[in-house]
């Protein structure tokens, strides 16, 4: 993982200027009007900005883009870089022109001209997130680290606002590191050492190993994994920041670290991006990553099943009937359809365990959800019209695409089975609803309960406006922001 160096907040001081070396980013107005910086450079530019200002190129400019100037005269930068924002920016506009400066970062440090510029911790959240790149398997020479430094004219008020925001990059980070992984490093019991080591931040994490969930019924998680060498497991973390007693909110993720399909193997082509497939439970970690971080007030459990879908002669076969922790018989139609098996026993045993207040799953579930809604949004199915509008309200004020999806028992006559209680799949037809058709079975009727299928939004191949191509990290900004507005007091 590279990220810029740690970024500073310091009062403005226009002599430094002239002086920066590197990049030094100025903010312009839609209406081209300069504050009291953009007025320094445009003196020490001979103005050159000013020019640059009321030329058609910044007129096609729309707002958060980037323009550089190279070698300004007057200075020693070796580029300024022109920002299109109004002074009050929105959420979005002020992330954006943050993102668009990490994309104009090159290798040189940068100084950031905000004086009074609003959201300006927006702004770097924007900077930070976009900078991520994953190189932990290149051997090049490490790039040297940036310095960015904010220069204002109220940078404690800044750096206050911006230190949770720090921890949400951190805990979005941290899922992207797990999905971007390779299975041969992010093996199962490398994941589950990665979640041992939060116990550093202040979490309680437990892990249950294959002979604990044996004994605890864990039927449907254990088939999914014993076509594989590497060991399935449940690890549990607890965060515990609200009042004692309280029951927590749960989010349980989907861990398969990868999946060939088992013995309904996948095609070759395209597998290797199975290596996304434990994008559910990468989140649920980065979500109690900044939870922790931030010394939230809230109890929350976050709970991963880790498995490997591997093809074997020990492997789960179509046809094979396994009995769930709950005591539900489900009949193995396709080895490929693994992820609601593992979630199944983990969603029972949280209930079980913890009589969680709410609980949220996600996975990168099904390919039915990338033909429905695309890259653009994660698909939302739950069984509370308050749960599930408290969600995809938060998702709307971090950014993230979330999208409501039916559900209903008619669905459920897809999934009859002829010599069990159901089928673990129920067709080609509305392949996205009865898997959670599926997993409503194993939520008690009492639980508001969200399914969050992630198969799209997970991982891209191109770049978005927060994050280069590969994992995004989407979930961890939306689910802190609902447990930060819902559960947190």
């Amino acid at each position: 993982m590279t990220t810029p160096a740690e970024i500073q907040f310091k009062d403005m001081d226009l002599d430094q200027i002239a002086t920066a070396q590197g990049r030094v980013a100025v903010f312009v107005g839609p209406d081209g009007r300069l504050d009291l910086a953009g007025r320094r450079v445009n003196r020490l530019t001979r103005k050159a900005l000013s020019r640059f200002v009321q030329s058609d190129a910044f007129e096609k400019m729309t707002i958060g883009d980037v323009q550089s100037m190279a070698w300004p005269a007057g200075m020693e930068a070796e580029a300024v870089l022109v920002v299109k924002l109004p002074r009050r920016p929105s959420v979005a506009e002020a992330r954006k022109a943050g993102a668009k400066l990490a994309k104009s970062l090159g290798q040189a440090d940068l100084w950031v001209l905000g004086g009074n510029i609003g959201r300006a911790a927006e702004i770097a959240l924007g900077l930070a997130l976009r900078a991520y790149t994953f190189d932990a398997h290149k051997t090049a020479e490490p790039k040297p680290a940036r310095a960015i430094t904010f220069l204002l004219s109220k940078p404690e008020e800044v750096a206050k606002a911006a230190a949770p925001m720090a921890a949400i990059a951190e805990g979005v980070f941290f899922t992207r590191d797990l999905t971007n992984e390779p299975a041969n490093i992010l093996t199962t019991d490398d994941f589950a050492a990665r979640l041992a080591a939060m116990q550093e931040l202040g979490l309680e994490v437990e892990i249950l190993e294959e002979d604990e969930l044996e004994k605890l019924g864990m039927r449907t998680l254990l088939c999914v994994g014993q076509g594989s060498v590497s060991p399935s497991k449940v690890v549990v973390m607890s965060w515990n920041g609200g009042k004692k007693g309280d029951a927590p909110f749960a989010l349980v993720g989907k861990g398969v670290v990868f999946d060939t399909g088992g013995i309904s193997l996948k095609p070759a082509a395209g597998m290797e991006d199975m290596t996304m497939d434990m994008g559910g439970a990468g989140v649920v970690a980065g979500v109690m990553r900044t939870l922790a971080l931030r010394k939230a007030k809230a109890n929350v459990v976050g709970l991963v099943g880790l498995v490997e879908n591997m093809p074997s002669g020990n492997a789960v076969r179509p046809g094979d009937v396994i009995t769930s922790m709950k005591g539900d018989t489900v009949e193995i139609i396709n080895t490929d359809a693994e992820g609601r098996l593992v979630l199944a026993d983990v969603l029972w045993y949280a209930q079980e365990r913890f009589a969680p207040v709410g609980m949220i799953n996600l996975a990168t579930l099904t390919g039915a959800m990338l033909v429905a809604l695309g890259h653009e949004n994660a698909g939302v199915f739950s069984n509370s019209d308050d749960l599930s509008a408290a969600f995809i309200k938060a998702a709307g004020t971090e950014g993230e695409g979330a999208w409501r999806m039916p559900m209903g028992p008619a669905y459920d006559e897809l999934l009859k089975s002829r010599v069990a209680d159901m089928k673990n799949v129920g067709g080609r037809l509305a392949g996205s609803i009865t898997a959670a058709q599926f997993l409503q079975r194993f939520v008690k009727e009492d639980v508001p309960w969200c399914h969050l299928d992630i198969a799209g939004t997970a991982s891209v191949k191109k770049e978005t406006t927060l994050a280069p191509a590969g994992a995004t990290g989407w979930g961890v900004m939306a689910l802190n922001r609902l447990i930060a507005d819902k559960y947190e007091g």
